[in-house]
């Protein structure tokens, strides 16, 4: 597609600010968590989105969805949901044979809205989905599209009828990635845009084949050694009571990230460095990228919350 990495790094650099143009049409004031899901789509991960109802989740996910070009589907996910709701399910067809229907996985982008309000279940079956990128039905293994993102929503843990996400599933997203209020001037504006006849005219900026092309080359951007162990040695250093822990781990944490973690800040990293047109990241493309990956991946324990010790501040104090 392009003669050398460099100049498809050069061209990738236009085709974001494209996609940030073109994102900024809908979604006003939301710079950071656009490029975190953005990154986290180029560095074939998935991605959890935190936030109190009405901050434009969805619409997000949706106008990220039309500017990339690809199938997209939205799983609203409830109390009564079912695990082949979502997989697929055998039927029995007319010539008295089954046959597999596919469910909502089957695309591209998948959102999965308010995923904390399903019971532990359904949440479940998403994890093979997200790993494997393959799902199955009555013994059969199914291969999902290429590419494939979970882009899950959740609800604040303390609102009404929302069930925890296990360990096990939160280590599968790659950010974690906090919605906060918008500030005054940009509510202003959405509010001025979704009360008047305004209607943004998206432009698909990428193909499926040249996200592809984009996440193998993410993969090829090499890394200087300090930087690759900068990175580890802030994984390890979250994990209390062993080799290489911090003191603010051993006081504050009750669990640390595991080796995912490590792979996350390397891949984010480079991702990262290429959207600044750098051929190689540094450790501040580490550190831009390590507050959305941790977050979800250690535990406070009992001590910090007592103190009201933040994961925001810990982290911070990990990375100094």
């Amino acid at each position: 597609m392009y003669k050398s990495d460099v100049e498809a790094v050069d061209a990738f650099v236009v085709k974001y600010k494209a996609l940030n143009s073109e994102i900024g049409k809908i979604i006003i004031g939301q710079d950071e968590v656009v490029k975190d899901v953005l990154i986290s789509i180029f560095s074939k991960g998935h991605c959890l989105l935190i936030g109190v109802p009405g901050l434009a989740k969805t619409l997000l996910v949706n106008t990220i969805a039309d500017v990339l070009g690809l199938s997209y589907n939205r799983i609203q996910f409830t109390p009564d949901l079912m695990p082949s709701d979502i997989i697929g399910s055998e039927i029995l067809g007319e010539d008295r044979n089954f046959k597999f229907i596919k469910g909502p996985l089957f695309a591209n982008i998948i959102l999965a809205d308010e995923i904390n309000r399903t019971p532990p279940k359904t949440q479940a079956a998403l994890l093979e989905a997200m790993q494997e990128r393959t799902v199955t039905a009555a013994g059969v293994k199914y291969e999902l599209g290429n590419p494939f993102f979970v882009l899950a929503t959740q609800n604040p843990i303390e609102q009404e009828g929302t069930y925890p996400l296990p360990e096990a599933q939160l280590d599968r997203f790659m950010f974690n990635v906090w919605l906060d209020y918008p500030k005054l001037q940009d509510e202003l504006q959405v509010v001025k845009n979704t009360t008047s006849n305004y209607k943004a005219e998206l432009k698909k900026i990428l193909t499926a084949e040249e996200i592809i092309y984009f996440q193998e080359l993410v993969r090829r951007i090499p890394v200087a050694d300090n930087v690759l162990e900068y990175a580890v040695k802030l994984a390890s250093k979250t994990r209390p009571n062993t080799e290489h822990a911090s003191e603010i781990s051993n006081k504050y944490l009750s669990w640390g990230a595991g080796p995912r973690a490590s792979q996350f800040l390397v891949i984010g990293a480079k991702c990262n460095a290429m959207i600044k047109g750098k051929y190689s990241p540094d450790i501040e493309d580490v550190k831009a990228v390590a507050p959305a990956i941790l977050r979800h991946r250690i535990v406070r324990n009992f001590k910090a919350e007592a103190e009201g010790v933040s994961m925001e501040s810990i982290i911070k104090d990990l990375m100094k």
